[in-house]
């Protein structure tokens, strides 16, 4: 089995602490570098806004359901 850095996850314990929702799926994409992140129950955005660090945040009516974050291996 191969080693993984335990630390490096940890460190993401308390930023899921303060997300919107305590149920959180993540799903990396190599190929494309891009990382889903999803809120809560799956449900589809109705809309959605590019940030200027190409975040894409994506909405259900005014609610926070997600982002998708481009160039993830640049972070």
């Amino acid at each position: 089995m191969a080693l993984l850095n335990l630390e490096a996850y940890l460190k993401f314990l308390p930023t899921i602490d303060q997300m919107p929702q305590k149920n959180v799926r993540m799903h990396y994409n190599g190929e494309a570098d891009v990382l889903y992140v999803n809120f809560g129950r799956r449900s589809e955005a109705n809309d959605g806004e590019l940030t200027d660090d190409d975040v894409i945040l994506r909405y259900r009516d005014d609610e926070l359901i997600g982002m998708t974050i481009l160039h993830a291996r640049q972070r």
